[in-house]
């Protein structure tokens, strides 16, 4: 049958003594994935087209929480909130009657510490609700079920047919409200969930299909699995971010015997003059990996200034880039080289550059690239006045998020 008007009923006034003491309240107000579990729960109900009204039921101690809560949102005008009573069951029953003059055709009672239901599970639950029979989501049993007696295993429960309750819970409005006010009258058992009050007034109640991950978060430990799960569940969705920088450096050539590049010390009639050991392609490399994550350039970390880089080989600096690059969680996934001078030959060297390369930085060989060319004679390399390099890497973060 096709209801009308179907309200949902959110009870959130327990006071979480299995969940421990914790500086937000109790658990309803705890955050998981970033958000206060009621806030997620509400949302879920508000979002779906099928819910014209939606009541909450919470602690007179909270109101003011909820209003800080909701304040904001758009669900400051769309919740009703309602003060509960001593127990769930008269809280519910409160609820059912803040109701009434809405006159709904159907309600859904949910608990607001399971903020995993979803769309398809409410759909189910509205589908099965009749004029004269309720709607019960349930997973059957998996696990072996023991009786037990002071300490001791009295025997083994035959599990067939036996279900784990959840909510939503789904009733026509007028009876579920009649069985409430028919029980609080009685003033006798107390009832577990709603379920259980319509079974007692006898209104039938049909099992749905639930979800085993519409799970009730009850103790602190069911708490932090949720937190955990929605965090990585949001990781899993962001996107592997991979950045690419670029580095470029020069260094005067003056009188020498060497010049030393990509690591390798190559004889040479001339030397390469700087601070440093001036080796143009680590230092060209160093800075494009700095550049993948915003860290600066070679001399914010080695500043010319300090006598102590003074001669130092440049290995240190690109094995220093690396590591700035893995501690804000980037995996460098490929570096480039390229040379640019008159002389020396680069070519006879270019295996050792590549291997010097890919030891310090952890790369495959061809992850690895060093090129070179000439400047055709022309400007301050075309007259073998100096060396220069460029450099490029590729740094992919977010990968162990």
């Amino acid at each position: 049958m096709m209801f009308q008007r179907v309200a949902a009923l959110v009870v959130a006034g327990g006071r979480g003594e299995r969940a421990g003491p914790h500086a937000d309240g109790p658990k309803q107000f705890r955050r998981i994935g970033g958000v206060a579990v009621l806030l997620r729960t509400l949302r879920l109900f508000a979002a779906h087209p099928r819910i014209s009204d939606l009541i909450l039921v919470g602690h007179a101690a909270d109101r003011e929480r909820i209003f800080d809560l909701l304040a904001g949102t758009d669900l400051s005008e769309r919740v009703d909130l309602v003060d509960g009573g001593p127990s769930r069951q008269a809280s519910v029953a409160n609820g059912l009657q803040a109701m009434e003059r809405r006159a709904p055709d159907a309600v859904l009672i949910h608990d607001a510490v399971r903020p995993f239901v979803d769309a398809a599970l409410i759909d189910r639950v509205i589908a099965a609700i009749e004029p004269s029979a309720g709607a019960l989501p349930v997973v059957a049993v998996a696990d072996t079920l023991k009786a037990g007696k002071d300490g001791l295993v009295v025997r083994t429960v035959d599990r067939a047919g036996l279900y784990a309750a959840q909510t939503p819970q789904g009733f026509p409005f007028s009876p579920i409200l009649e069985a409430h006010l028919k029980a609080a009258r009685s003033g006798g058992e107390a009832f577990t969930d709603d379920a259980s009050i319509a079974e007692w007034a006898g209104l039938p109640v049909r099992l749905v299909e639930g979800d085993p991950s519409n799970v009730k978060l009850t103790t602190a430990r069911d708490i932090a699995l949720a937190d955990r799960q929605i965090s990585q569940s949001k990781e899993a969705q962001l996107p592997i971010d991979v950045r690419t920088g670029n580095g470029y450096d020069v260094h005067r050539l003056v009188e020498g015997d060497h010049v030393t590049l990509c690591g390798v010390r190559i004889r040479h009639d001339q030397s390469l003059s700087g601070h440093s050991d001036a080796d143009v392609g680590f230092h060209a490399l160093t800075d494009a990996l700095l550049a993948t994550c915003g860290a600066g350039d070679i001399g914010d970390h080695f500043p010319p200034s300090d006598p102590q880089w003074r001669g130092a080989a440049s290995h240190i600096f690109l094995s220093h880039a690396k590591a700035v690059v893995e501690a804000k969680g980037g995996r460098i996934m490929n570096a480039d080289v390229s040379l640019i001078c008159e002389a020396p030959k680069i070519a006879p060297h270019r295996e050792a550059m590549c291997a010097e390369i890919g030891r310090l930085l952890g790369l495959e060989r061809d992850r690895v690239s060093v090129k070179a060319t000439t400047n055709e004679t022309i400007g301050f390399v075309g007259r073998r006045e100096g060396i220069a390099a460029i450099a490029t890497a590729s740094v992919a973060f977010g990968e162990d998020r």
